[in-house]
C-alpha cells in the first residue's frame, strides 16, 4: 500500500455548510476501496498565486492517505467533475506503507496530544506560583529599603 498526499483548493466562496458534503463524499471512498485516511487538514482560504476559474482566493484542503492507484483515480475523477473544486494535485509520499505500525503511530500522537495539555497546565501553576513568590520577596525588599530610608 502507498501514502499518498493530495491538496486540493476549494471554491471560497461556499459556505461551511456546502462545503461538508464534498468532504462527506470523499469519506466513504476509502473504506470501499481499501485505503485508510490519516488525516483532512484544512488549510483555509488564502489568496492564490495566479488567478483560477476567475478567482484570487481558494479554500485550500489537505487529505493524507494510504491507498492503491485505484483509490487516487476514483479521488481525482470525483475532483474533475465536480465544479467546486478549483485545482488539484496529488502527490506519492511513500511507496511501501506498512498500515499497522501508520495506525500505531497515530494512536500513540493522539495519547500524547491528551497528556501535554494536563502538564502544561502544571506546569503554568508552577509558573504563576513561582512568579507571585518573586514578586512578594520584591515587594519585601523594597519596603525593607524604604523602612531604612524613613530611620
Amino acid at each position: 500500500m502507498r501514502r499518498y498526499e493530495t491538496i486540493f483548493i476549494v471554491d471560497p466562496d461556499l459556505s461551511e455548510e456546502e462545503r461538508s458534503p464534498l468532504f462527506e463524499r470523499l469519506k466513504p471512498l476509502f473504506p470501499q476501496l481499501d485505503g485508510f485516511l490519516v488525516m483532512v487538514d484544512e488549510w483555509g482560504a488564502k489568496k492564490l498565486a495566479y488567478e483560477i476559474k476567475k478567482k484570487n482566493r481558494g479554500y485550500y484542503v489537505r487529505l493524507d492517505y494510504c491507498g492503491t492507484g485505484t483509490l487516487v483515480n476514483e479521488i481525482e475523477r470525483f475532483f474533475r467533475i465536480d465544479g467546486r473544486v478549483l485545482k488539484y494535485m496529488t502527490v506519492l509520499l511513500e511507496e511501501d506503507v506498512d498500515l499497522e505500525s501508520l495506525k500505531a503511530e497515530l494512536a500513540k500522537a493522539e495519547t500524547e496530544e491528551d497528556q501535554p495539555d494536563q502538564t502544561e497546565e502544571a506546569d503554568t501553576e508552577q509558573k504563576t506560583v513561582e512568579i507571585m513568590e518573586s514578586d512578594m520577596e520584591k515587594n519585601k525588599t523594597i519596603q525593607t529599603e524604604s523602612n531604612k530610608e524613613e530611620l
